[in-house]
């Protein structure tokens, strides 16, 4: 599958935390996402990007906190994840750059 520029639109960037490491150890990676691709566009990206099969694809949307800062009140934006699990065999190394 060819790359295509709109697969990096896609995919915003990979998540490193503590609970995206453990997801890891269960064979899953966590990227942030566009709030308007869904769950096959981020599944095409994925394994043309990387090169690996996907099984499936679990998203989350978390709404942005208010915040204030220097007196001012703000929002930061929201943002959605993307839960990739791969099939057997196949692995992405996150910590390393495209």
């Amino acid at each position: 599958m060819a790359v295509k520029p709109e697969h990096y639109d896609v995919i915003r960037k990979p998540v490193i935390t503590e609970k995206a490491t453990m997801a890891s150890e269960a064979g899953a990676v966590v990227f942030q996402v566009a709030m308007s691709s869904t769950k096959p566009q981020i599944k095409e990206a994925v394994e043309a990007i990387f090169g690996v099969k996907v099984k499936a694809v679990n998203t989350t949307i978390t709404k942005g906190k208010a915040k204030k800062f220097r007196g001012r009140a703000g929002e930061r934006s929201d943002k959605k994840k993307a839960y990739v699990m791969l099939e057997a065999g196949n692995t992405i190394d996150v910590s390393t750059g495209l």
